[in-house]
């Protein structure tokens, strides 16, 4: 078995929307800077502009970090692990097969039940159904091949 990645949601990748994003990250901070360096000045500092210098600037990383492609959500399949990044700014959780105590599948997400009585819950969105299924489908054939135990859950409405 070789390694499977699949993107998580719909992510933009070609090199013009990267460069954009990561040059409207430093226009923002840039922005905040200029904010902040203008209002002390003026001795006009409240908690709007707090909040402003703020937002400007967690937006801004978030763009450059986006544009470097560290926020693309994923999951990765490999022969003995799997890595879930669930979040757009935390690190990837890797599962080792060790750790997995089963796996639940439902129409939308997949339920990892690991080893120390922990739960790790991947959602799926409804716009890309063919990748939920190809996911599904690959994270079976990895619990049969590493003899973990999985389930089904069909949801009726």
């Amino acid at each position: 078995m070789g390694k499977k990645y699949f993107v998580l949601g719909t992510i933009e990748n070609s090199g013009l929307v990267k460069i954009i994003r990561i040059v409207f990250g430093v226009v923002c901070i840039a922005v905040a800077v200029f904010w902040l360096i203008f209002n002390i000045r003026s001795l006009k500092a409240d908690g709007t502009l707090w909040i402003t210098i703020i937002f400007l600037s967690g937006f801004g990383f978030y763009q450059i970090w986006s544009g470097l492609g560290m926020a693309t959500r994923f999951i990765e399949i490999n022969h003995e692990t799997i890595r879930l990044k669930n979040n757009a700014i935390l690190p990837p959780v890797i599962m080792r097969t060790d750790e997995i105590e089963s796996i639940e599948l439902l129409p939308l997400q997949i339920i990892f039940h690991l080893i120390p009585k922990k739960k790790l819950i991947l959602r799926f969105g409804t716009t890309y159904y063919e990748t939920n299924q190809t996911i599904s489908d690959e994270i079976i054939g990895f619990a049969e091949s590493k003899n973990i135990p999985f389930w089904i859950t069909e949801e009726e409405m």
